[in-house]
C-alpha cells in the first residue's frame, strides 16, 4: 500500500508536466482575434443570473458573473476559467491512467494525444459550456473507476453532484449518465447499482438540478424549442455518415490512440472490470447519431478512451526500450501541431490566413473545418468568423446613438436581430453608455422590453436591410448609419439603421413576436 501511495504521488507529479502545457498553450492563443458570439451570450447570461435559460443550464453564467466580477471583461479574463477547466481535464485524464495501471508512458501518450487533438484544442479556450461539460464527463468516469478500485462510497457521492452540477452545464450529461447505467447493467460491474449509495447520490444529483427543472416547466420548456430550432437550422444540416467521418476525424492522428482504447476496454482480461465504459461509449455515439447531434456533443467520452489508448500502447511495448516509445509518442502526437492554426489562434491573423489557404489547396480533407453551417467553404473556421465585426458593429451603433441630441437620446431604444449583435452591444456598448438593447433572439427574450416604441430606434438588421423591408411601412424615416465591413467576420454585411418615428403598427407586431417567444 505504501509503495502504492508514492507511485500514485510520483505519477500525479508527472501529471502536472502536461497540465502545464496545455494551459501555456491556451495562454498563448487566448488574446488572438475577439470574443466569439456564443461568449458574449454567456457574458450577458451572467448580468441575468437565474436558474435557466433559454439555450443553456446556468452553471455558464454563474461562472460569468464570477468571471467578470474577479478578473474583468477582457477576451483574456472571460477564457480564464475555460483554460482552467482545460488544465483540470488533462489532470483527471492522467489520474484515470494511474487507476488502470498505467505509468510514465501510458500517461504521457494519453494526455498529448489529448492536449495535441484538434477537438479539445478547439473546444478547451473559448467560454462555452462545451469544455465544463467535457470536464463532468471526464470526473464521472473517474469517480466511477475510483468506487470500483477503493469501494470507498464517497466516490458514488461525490458521482452524484459531478452529475448534478454537469446537467446544470449542458444536457448533454443527461444522455452520458444513462449510457454508463445501461453499460453498467450489460457487464458484470452492474452490483455498482445495487446499493443505497446509488440512490443517495441519485438523490443529491436531483436536488442539485432540481431548481432548473422547475425553471424550464415554469418557462415552457425551452430546452424542447431550443432543441427544435437546433434541428431545423442546424442539426438537420448534419446526416449520420457526416456524424461518424467527423468522429473519426476530429482527433487527428490521435484517432489511432482512442481506437486502440477502446479495443482494449472491450476485449482485453486486464481491463475487463471497466468494459462497461466501451458498451457506454457505443450507447451514447448512438444517442448522438439518432439525434443529429453536433460532433463536438461527443468529445467528452474520448479523455477515457485516451486513457486506456495510453494504457493500451504501454501494455504492447512494455519490453521494447525507449526507443520505440519516443518514436510511438511523436507518431500519434506531434502531427496534430501541423493542425494547430486551423483550431487555436495561436498565429496572428495574417499567418492564420495563410496556414487556411495552404490546407485548402494542399491539404482537401480538411474542408470540413472551414466548412460553415450554411455548407459553404470559407477562408476561416465559423468559430474564426464569429470572432470579427463586434465592436466595428458597436462602434457603428454609437455613431447613430452619438447622432442623437441628449433629449432624443432619452427616447431611444437599440434592437438587435441576433444574441451575438445583443451580447455584442451588451458588452462593448458599456464603454460607449449605450441603453441596454432589445432582442428577441434567444436568452434576450427572457429581460425583453414589453415595448418597442420610442421615437428613435437603432436597429441591427443582421440581413444588411432586407428584414427592414418588411417593416418600412411602420416607420416615418429610416436612415443607414453603416454596415459591418471586415471581409472575415460572420456579421460581414449587417446594417445598422436609425429608425426615426416608429408607427403603432410596428410596436404590435413586436409585442406579438415576445409574446410568441415568451411561450416558447
Amino acid at each position: 500500500m505504501h509503495s502504492y501511495k508514492n507511485n500514485r504521488s510520483k505519477y500525479s507529479s508527472f501529471i502536472l508536466i502536461f497540465v502545464a502545457i496545455k494551459i501555456g498553450l491556451n495562454l498563448l492563443a487566448m488574446s488572438h482575434f475577439g470574443f466569439q458570439r456564443d461568449e458574449l451570450l454567456h457574458l450577458a447570461l451572467g448580468d441575468h443570473l437565474d436558474w435557466g435559460y433559454k439555450e443553456v443550464p446556468p452553471f455558464i453564467a454563474l461562472l460569468g458573473k464570477i468571471s467578470t466580477t474577479v478578473f474583468g471583461d477582457s477576451v483574456f479574463a472571460t477564457r480564464i476559467f475555460s483554460t482552467i477547466f482545460s488544465g483540470l481535464l488533462i489532470w483527471f485524464t492522467g489520474q484515470i491512467v494511474i487507476e488502470l495501471g498505467g505509468r510514465k508512458f501510458a500517461i504521457t501518450l494519453a494526455c498529448l494525444a489529448l492536449i495535441f487533438s484538434p477537438a479539445f484544442a478547439a473546444s478547451g479556450y473559448l467560454f462555452q459550456p462545451v469544455i465544463f461539460d467535457q470536464l463532468w464527463w471526464v470526473l464521472t468516469v473517474y469517480l466511477i473507476i475510483r468506487y470500483i478500485n477503493t469501494s470507498s462510497p464517497v466516490y458514488i457521492y461525490l458521482l452524484g453532484a459531478v452529475i448534478g452540477v454537469g446537467l446544470l452545464t449542458k444536457y448533454t450529461m443527461a444522455f452520458f449518465a444513462i449510457a454508463l447505467i445501461l453499460g453498467l447493467l450489460i457487464t458484470k460491474q452492474r452490483k455498482i447499482l445495487w446499493n443505497r449509495h446509488i440512490l443517495f447520490a441519485a438523490l443529491i444529483a436531483l436536488l442539485l438540478f432540481l431548481p432548473n427543472l422547475v425553471w424550464q416547466f415554469q418557462h415552457h420548456l425551452p430546452v424542447v424549442t431550443h432543441m427544435k430550432t437546433l434541428r431545423s437550422t442546424q442539426l438537420d444540416y448534419i446526416n449520420p455518415p457526416d456524424f461518424i467521418k467527423q468522429q473519426l476525424v476530429v482527433n487527428g492522428i490521435a484517432l489511432f490512440v482512442w481506437l486502440i482504447g477502446f479495443g482494449f476496454l472491450l476485449f482485453s482480461t486486464r481491463l475487463r472490470k471497466f468494459q462497461f465504459l466501451a458498451f457506454a461509449y457505443i450507447l451514447v455515439f448512438i444517442f448522438m447519431l439518432e439525434m443529429n447531434g453536433k460532433n463536438y456533443y461527443l468529445f467528452g467520452a474520448y479523455p477515457m478512451l485516451f486513457a486506456t489508448g495510453g494504457y493500451g500502447f504501454e501494455r504492447w511495448l512494455k519490453a521494447r526500450g525507449y526507443a520505440i516509445r519516443a518514436v510511438a509518442i511523436l507518431i500519434f502526437t506531434l502531427p496534430n501541431l501541423l493542425l494547430f492554426p486551423l483550431v487555436l489562434p495561436v498565429f496572428s491573423l495574417n499567418q492564420t490566413l495563410a496556414v487556411f489557404k495552404f490546407a485548402d489547396k494542399n491539404l482537401p480533407f480538411l474542408h470540413f473545418a472551414s466548412t460553415w453551417e450554411d455548407h459553404k467553404l470559407h477562408p476561416l473556421t465559423q468559430d474564426y468568423g464569429d470572432m470579427f465585426g463586434w465592436d466595428e458593429m458597436t462602434q457603428k451603433v454609437a455613431k447613430a446613438y452619438n447622432s442623437l441630441t441628449p433629449e432624443q437620446q432619452k427616447n431611444t431604444q437599440i434592437y438587435a436581430d441576433n444574441y451575438g449583435e445583443a451580447g455584442a452591444i451588451h458588452h462593448f456598448g458599456k464603454k460607449y453608455n449605450l441603453p441596454e438593447v432589445a432582442c428577441l433572439n434567444s436568452s434576450f427574450t427572457l429581460w425583453a422590453p414589453e415595448n418597442l416604441n420610442a421615437h428613435y430606434i437603432i436597429y441591427v438588421d443582421d440581413s444588411g436591410g432586407g428584414n427592414i423591408k418588411k417593416i418600412e411601412s411602420h416607420i416615418e424615416s429610416c436612415t443607414k448609419i453603416g454596415e459591418v465591413e471586415f471581409p472575415l467576420a460572420r456579421e460581414k454585411g449587417t446594417g445598422i439603421f436609425l429608425l426615426i418615428n416608429s408607427k403603432p403598427e410596428l410596436n404590435e407586431v413586436y409585442k406579438k413576436e415576445l409574446d410568441q417567444k415568451k411561450l416558447e
